[in-house]
Parts: C-alpha cells; sequence; structure tokens
C-alpha cells in the first residue's frame, strides 16, 4: 500500500525504532560509551559478528510473517537494500530461506527441517510417540504426528514407519498445503462428529490419509494421521482406522493438556460414515464447515 512521505515516517517510526535490531542497538551502546569499541585488531571479528547478527534478523523478520519482499525485509531488519540482498542470498544457497516465484522470500527446507527437528525434541513428539506405535501395530500404516506449519501448510514432526513392505516412507519435516488434506482439515479442525477426516488421492496418487485433531483448550496442538495406499484400506478398514486415530488423538491430548481428554472424543461406531470426501466436496466443507 502506497504511503506518503509523511505516513511513511510516521509508520517506520511506530514499527521499528521501539524495537531497532541488534546491530543498532550495538551500534548505539559504543557511540555513547567510545571506551566499549573493540580495537583494531578485534575488528574482523566484530564485523564477522555483525553480519551473523544481521543475517538472524533477516531470518526472524521473514519468519515472523511468512513471506516478505526484499525492500520489506530490509526496512524491518532496518537494512539498506543492498545488504539485505547480499544477505538473503547467502541464506537461499544454503536453503534457509527460499525465493518464490513473485520474488518473496520464505522459509527454505533447511530452515523448517531443522525447526521440526528442534521441536521434535520437544513434548509433543515423544508424548505423541506411544500413540503412533500403537495406530501402526493396530493398522499396519505409517502414522505422522503434525503441526501447523509456516503459512498455510501443515509440518510432519514425527514418524513410526508402517510395517508392511510398501509403505508410506518418512515426510519429516515436509509440509502440505492446508487446503483438500486429510491433516490440513484435522489441524483447522474440520472433522465430523466421530472427530476424523479421511481423504483418498489428496496429496499423492492412490493413497489414502486419515487424520485427527489433537485438541487442546481454544485450539488445535497438532494432529495424528495415518498413510497407507488405497488398495489396501476398504471403505470398512477405513471406518475402523479412523476411530483408532481419533481415539488415539484425544489419548494424546490427554497427557499433554488438562482436561481434554479421551472423554471429548467418544467412541464412534464402526459404520463406514467417515468424511471421505470426493475431490469436489472437500473443497465444499471447507467452505460450509
Amino acid at each position: 500500500m502506497h504511503r506518503d512521505g509523511e505516513g511513511e515516517s510516521v509508520t517506520k517510526a511506530t514499527d521499528h525504532t521501539s524495537r531497532p535490531s541488534r546491530a543498532v542497538a550495538l551500534s548505539q551502546i559504543v557511540s555513547a560509551n567510545p571506551a566499549l569499541a573493540p580495537s583494531p585488531a578485534l575488528a574482523p571479528l566484530v564485523s564477522s559478528t555483525r553480519t551473523v547478527d544481521r543475517a538472524l534478523d533477516l531470518l526472524a523478520e521473514v519468519c515472523a510473517e511468512g513471506a516478505l519482499s526484499l525492500s520489506e525485509v530490509a526496512k524491518r531488519a532496518d537494512l539498506p537494500v543492498s545488504t539485505a540482498l547480499r544477505l538473503l542470498r547467502t541464506l537461499e544457497r544454503a536453503n534457509f530461506l527460499i525465493r518464490g516465484e513473485t520474488g518473496m522470500f520464505e522459509a527454505g527446507t533447511r530452515l523448517i527441517q531443522l525447526g521440526a527437528a528442534a521441536f521434535g525434541r520437544q513434548s509433543l513428539v515423544p508424548l505423541a510417540q506411544p500413540s503412533l506405535q500403537r495406530l501402526v501395530h493396530a493398522t499396519g500404516e505409517t502414522a505422522y504426528v503434525s503441526k501447523l506449519g509456516p503459512g498455510n501448510s501443515a509440518l510432519y514432526l514425527g514418524i513410526v514407519e508402517g510395517t508392511h513392505a510398501i509403505r508410506h516412507t518418512s515426510w519429516v519435516g515436509r509440509t502440505v498445503p492446508l487446503d483438500g488434506t486429510a491433516v490440513g482439515f484435522a489441524l483447522r479442525d474440520i472433522v465430523g462428529d466421530q472427530g476424523y477426516v479421511a481423504l483418498r488421492s489428496a496429496v499423492e496418487p492412490d493413497v489414502t490419509a486419515i487424520a485427527a485433531p489433537i485438541k487442546r483448550p481454544g485450539g488445535i496442538a497438532g494432529a495424528l494421521s495415518i498413510l497407507g495406499p488405497t488398495y489396501r484400506i476398504d471403505d470398512v478398514q477405513l471406518a475402523e482406522f479412523g476411530r483408532l486415530v481419533a481415539l488415539e488423538a484425544a489419548t494424546v491430548a490427554a497427557n499433554f493438556f488438562i482436561g481434554v481428554g479421551p472423554s471429548s472424543v467418544e467412541d464412534p461406531p464402526l459404520v463406514a460414515t467417515s468424511v471421505h470426501l470426493s475431490e469436489r466436496d472437500k473443497y465444499k466443507k471447507v467452505a460450509t464447515g
């Protein structure tokens, strides 16, 4: 949105003066206290530290918004556009950032994978692990735990692989769209009364996905799902697998959040009433659900 000169000045003062970058803050401190200035011998080290600091500022700004243009990220980090572009290109070469077709910078695959690995060591994944193992034991199919990812996506955090020779392989660290996917419906709590959603061939041809939300007070903490080849999951199995996924998701919620447990997702009847949507109807479900 275009702003006149006065509006631009006011916006900058409001948005950025209150939180200068670490590099700017350090420069201000040294200017006010010359005795704190480093010796010439330490100049290369200080320069390298400042470069890392600026790169981290850029990463933080992009991740906070999901996607930013070059001019916007430079403005938010209080850097000249030329400096920001040089650092962003370095981050892009290392796959920490990617630049889409529209020129916007977004989180890259390496950054997402590192984030997934770090999150995987936090509480949700270890708590979900017993449920994932029970799902694999009961169904033979690969089981995942996921959460909301960057932008309009779902991020796979943890896995227990299925026992069949032909099985879904690890998607840990990978993202899929929220729109039109079983895990996307689950993460937005767009599920039927039985507490799960099932889709066939939504992301990959001939793959059936069944997902259920891990609920917390006021929202969704994540989702459990199983994925397997469609030829192996008929409608009766789909309903039974969905029942198990919903119950295990409620079990994880009970272990992770006070007051949210299996009682919040009742054991549904074993009938083929799963949210098994056609390609046309699943988008209608999003619009009306």
